[in-house]
């Protein structure tokens, strides 16, 4: 079983990220389940606009495609900039538009099978908006979503602590970021065997 994150932060490395470092939780309790986990900080790689599979010149996304596609659960994790995910977010799911037609031998979209899950982390409201509107792009694309497929920190309004500088991981988002793992590798381990049929 693999799992695979990727972190939509507008930083790239090596600057900390709170998205990373929930991401990070995340692939830990995956690892505990025994899943082969993997993180890639989508911003430290030239990902060009746009919904093809390859755009050419340089175009870094055919790689974390593969990646994807390798994946049996694939994690997002952003921040929520203006009330909505990253725009580094919305580049991945509309990279991942290029794959809406395309089916495996099978007749199956290339998605099914895959199951998807969110990590979001901001200092104002709106984690349920942002699960809103990426969880409808992954129902669109062809990934399953488990019970309780996200887990999330937002801190109070017009202050300025990061999720990453808290002394400890508050209970609430560690008890959500367990049960993610175990759901979304429990949705997964039943679709490794019995998967859906060919629409």
């Amino acid at each position: 079983m693999r799992a695979l994150s990727l972190v939509c932060t507008l930083n790239s490395s090596p600057t900390a990220s709170s998205s990373h470092t929930l991401s990070d939780q995340v692939m830990a309790e995956f690892d505990k389940l025994g899943v082969e986990v993997e993180t890639v900080r989508v911003a430290d790689h030239d990902i060009h606009p746009g919904i093809s599979a390859d755009l050419g010149d340089g175009d870094a996304w055919p790689a974390l495609r593969e990646k994807v596609l390798a994946a049996d659960i694939v994690l997002l994790a952003t921040p929520i900039w203006l009330g909505h995910p990253s725009s580094i977010c919305q580049r991945v799911l509309e990279r991942l538009n290029a794959d809406m037609s395309e089916t495996d031998d099978d007749g199956r979209p290339l998605m099914y099978g895959k199951v998807a899950a969110l990590a979001v982390v901001g200092n104002e409201d709106g984690a349920h908006k942002v699960s809103a509107d990426v969880f409808q792009g992954f129902n669109d694309l062809g990934f399953s979503l488990a019970p309780y497929a996200v887990t999330y920190w937002v801190g109070e309004a017009k202050q300025g602590t990061d999720y990453q500088d808290l002394d400890e991981t508050p209970e609430s988002v560690a008890s959500a970021t367990h049960t993610l793992a175990v759901n979304a590798f429990h949705l997964a381990e039943l679709l490794a065997g019995k998967p859906y049929p060919a629409p």
